[in-house]
């Protein structure tokens, strides 16, 4: 019967695009970090700054409204950063946990004190050599010199992004 060796094909083609895009955690600032797995189209590619509410910082808040930047509208805004929480979200376009999660922070923003930068999986090599990223979907918190600080993967929006930062 050629049903079994159609299934057995197909099962093997989900496990290998479940394994290629980051749905295992691999967490080293906390054990365990949630796995995601949603699969959505692709989300607009426009900066979110607002919070998790989707509204700006109340006045008199001093701290810096949340920012979704790419990675060069980030080195050209580094100095009005300075004081957030930065942390490099390696983002591959033909990855659907990384979609799911650019989807949920145009939905929900980023919060405040919290700057995530899209860095692109597949052409920024030296950068994913630097942090020793192996897998897109991968985060990691740099300090101002650009130090590693923590990486992990798992997260599945802004909140979640900043609950892992040290």
């Amino acid at each position: 019967m050629r049903t079994r060796p159609t299934l057995t094909l197909a099962a093997a083609a989900v496990a290998l695009l479940l394994a290629a895009c980051g749905s295992a955690s691999e967490d080293t600032a906390q054990p365990g970090g949630p796995a995601a797995t949603a699969s959505v189209s692709p989300p607009p590619s426009t900066p979110v700054t607002a919070s998790p509410t989707g509204t700006a910082p109340a006045a008199g808040d001093t701290m810096a409204a949340g920012a979704y930047l790419t990675r060069a509208e980030y080195e050209s805004r580094m100095a009005e950063r300075q004081g957030t929480k930065v942390v490099y979200f390696f983002h591959a376009s033909w990855c659907p946990t990384c979609r799911a999660t650019e989807e949920a922070i145009a939905r929900d923003g980023i919060p405040a004190g919290l700057t995530v930068v899209k860095v692109d999986y597949d052409s920024e090599t030296d950068l994913r050599k630097e942090y020793g990223v192996t897998t897109q979907h991968t985060f990691v918190q740099v300090d101002p010199d650009g130090g590693e600080l923590a990486k992990w993967t798992g997260s599945q929006d802004g909140a979640a992004i900043l609950a892992k930062t040290v």
